[in-house]
């Protein structure tokens, strides 16, 4: 009899409750008597020690982030200000309007460029802006505060139209990028999180000098980096996604380059993610399906994990994007509107990519007692927690987790199943999703063993990092 991995977990367990493993048994009922203590756990321990034991927990992997949105910003100012790290470039931000006649409103305040750029304005324009290592500590705070949802109100315009136009040329810096990379794969693995499968455009970037950097080229530096000591001493494996804009007028054309770009690099690139906002009418799904026909005439094994659903009406787009290949689905938040589509999502044709941080500071759920994670979690859909634009929420994996746990009374074999989901679901090739796999089981055998009787006593060795969200949500502080 074959078992999909995804279910061997479990399937283990009631091996063990059945007496089947025999002299295996103990580590099963090890496993069900951790299960119980972690109910009791949750139930009675403080907000910041369930922060510190979730902390502590393995994760597995996050399948739908995207890169410059996970970028923890007093760590991309820390970069940007930094000619050692950033090429020996210099970022200016905007600051004040009106200095030139006849002044245009096409810069946004904050909006950052690079001093190649910067050079090209004239003299009045060039007043407007201020480099980014001479701000105030004031200003400074500003500057970071602008690029988070951060403050009440804030949400979708000011997250898809005013946050990422902000970062400008910081985005589009080839050598920032690389950095970052690094420096968010260190602070997702202290957490306990192996694998990423960040999503990016490989096009636009630029090096320290203003000059373009083709795809090709990124590729190879991306790799480079990814191979140097401090890269590898994070434990975090990376397969990357490239991104297509759905809604533009060559979006079809996107498409077809991204498929070729990762029929190229499949060493490091291994699928395809549309993004953007699915309110804009221009991106809807079954644009696509010809142009996504035309590329499997072409491509073998190229992974499709699309945004769907992330919209508050119901409508066809998390239908039609299975249409179009999708084996993973990010936010599915009006999927409960569509009660064939559930139905035929339990058969386990399709992962849904649960972001329960962004849906809520978007403004998808205005309470989590709307949110579709548990329906699917409890009938059988496979859903896997991810963080989306954790640099932009000014928060974490571990807040993602704290969220099911609070709100939805998460059980212990519940988290470690959305752990496994997260690894199974990759487009990781299958030596490395092996690995991946066995790593994370060894993990939470481990950190099973490693608790013991005295969770208290365990747990006070675990310093957690938290962020603004954590503060905001549970007043939690380092």
């Amino acid at each position: 009899m074959s078992i999909s991995p995804f279910r061997r977990g479990s399937f283990a367990r009631l091996l063990c409750l059945l007496g089947v493993l025999g002299a295996f048994s103990r580590p099963c009922a090890s496993a069900s008597d951790f299960a119980a203590r972690f109910d009791r756990f949750k139930t009675n321990a403080t907000q910041a020690e369930l922060y510190r034991f979730l902390y502590a927990v393995p994760k597995a992997g996050d399948l739908h982030h995207h890169a410059g949105g996970s970028w923890r910003m007093e760590d991309l100012f820390a970069v940007a200000t930094d000619t050692r790290r950033n090429g020996g470039d210099r970022f200016y931000t905007r600051l004040k309007a009106g200095g030139c006649p006849e002044e245009t409103n096409s810069w946004r305040k904050f909006q950052t460029i690079d001093r190649s750029t910067w050079k090209t304005l004239p003299g009045c324009a060039q007043e407007e802006f201020v480099p980014l290592d001479a701000l105030t500590v004031p200003q400074r705070g500003a500057f970071i505060d602008s690029l988070r949802l951060d403050a009440p109100g804030e949400g979708r315009t000011e997250f898809f139209e005013e946050i990422w136009p902000r970062l400008g040329a910081l985005s589009r810096s080839v050598e920032v990028f690389l950095e970052m990379t690094v420096e968010t794969a260190k602070r997702y693995g202290a957490e306990g999180v192996r694998y990423l499968e960040p999503q990016t455009i490989p096009v636009g970037l630029v090096d320290a000098q203003g000059a373009a950097v083709d795809p090709e080229e990124f590729h190879r530096r991306l790799k480079a980096r990814l191979e140097m000591p401090d890269a590898k001493a994070t434990g975090v494996e990376m397969r990357w996604q490239v991104v297509v804009l759905r809604f533009t007028p060559v979006a079809e054309k996107g498409v077809e380059q991204a498929h070729d770009f990762v029929d190229r690099h499949r060493d490091l690139w291994v699928g395809i993610n549309m993004a953007g906002r699915e309110d804009n009418d221009k991106g809807h799904p079954r644009r696509f399906l010809d142009t996504y026909r035309k590329m499997r005439l072409r491509h073998s094994g190229i992974g499709l994990a699309i945004h769907a659903g992330e919209v508050d009406e119901p409508n066809p787009h998390m239908r039609d994007t299975l249409l179009l290949g999708a084996t993973r689905l990010g936010h599915g938040n009006n999927i409960l509107t569509d009660e064939d589509l559930l139905l035929h999502l339990r058969s386990g044709i399709a992962m849904v990519e649960i972001n329960l941080v962004s849906n809520l500071l978007l403004g998808y759920v205005d309470t989590y007692a709307q949110h579709h994670f548990p329906e699917l979690l409890r009938t059988g859909v496979p859903v896997a927690l991810s963080t989306d634009d954790s640099g932009m929420w000014d928060s974490n994996m571990t807040d993602e987790y704290m969220t099911a746990v609070t709100e939805f009374a998460l059980t212990w074999d519940e988290l470690v199943r959305c752990g496994r989901n997260s690894l199974t679901w990759s487009f990781a090739e299958p030596a490395l999703k092996e690995k991946l796999l066995a790593g994370y089981d060894r993990d939470i055998q481990a950190f099973e063993a490693r608790l013991g009787t005295d969770w208290t006593a365990a747990l006070k060795t675990v310093k957690p990092v938290s962020y603004g969200f954590a503060l905001r949500r549970w007043g939690l502080t380092n």
